[in-house]
């Protein structure tokens, strides 16, 4: 997808502070140091509209990003290296739990993992969170300019099988770097978009 239009459209904590447009909605999630923002920079062109920050774990709101004024992406906190404490990590919790459970416009969650480590303990815990309640997931495995491209497939294959992950969802490689990957993932993100419910 060619995207002229981006814009940081929303920040909310909680329900009624949410769009009313009724555009569909992705929402990213990942570890901590995935590389989020890298990944919404790259995929919307842009250098800087979301903030790569030094401290992981720094987005502590649900980010509404407006694309193309046909769809949002949805920057969730990001789990495991976050130095936070307990108390806003539940809070955080709630409030994504809040989302995915409610939110009607949300088509695909895209969860980000590292190419190059197996899944952690959070992004297993993650993922099969999201399929307890019946949420579509876009999983994209991150940094694949760091690895060799013969050791592409077998990266896949691990994160598959340590993820258990069911057959209907997508395991698509991406490179914030070289932009590989970008176009299919525009493709696959395009067609969760597009379903209705």
């Amino acid at each position: 997808m060619k995207v002229t239009q981006a814009e940081l459209f929303r920040v909310a904590v909680k329900p009624e502070q949410y769009p009313n447009t009724g555009l569909p909605e992705i929402a990213l999630a990942g570890r901590s140091n995935v590389g989020k923002s890298s990944f919404i920079n790259k995929m919307i062109n842009r250098k800087s509209l979301a903030r790569i920050s030094q401290r992981p774990g720094k987005t502590q709101t649900l980010n509404f990003y407006a694309i193309n004024e046909k769809l949002h992406f949805v920057d969730v906190p990001g789990y495991g290296f976050a130095k936070v404490s307990k108390k806003e990590r539940d809070t955080w919790g709630q409030m994504i739990e809040t989302y995915i459970q409610e939110r009607e416009q949300l088509q695909a969650v895209v969860q980000l993992i590292d190419v190059r480590h197996k899944p952690s303990k959070d992004d297993k815990v993650m993922y099969h969170w999201l399929k307890h309640f019946g949420t579509s997931v876009i999983l994209i495995a991150t940094k694949c300019d760091k690895i060799p491209k013969g050791k592409w497939q077998k990266h896949l294959k691990d994160i598959s099988t340590d993820l258990e992950k069911y057959e209907e969802d997508p395991l698509l490689l991406f490179s914030s770097e070289t932009g590989y990957g970008k176009e299919q993932a525009w493709k696959t993100i395009m067609q969760y978009a597009a379903r209705k419910e």
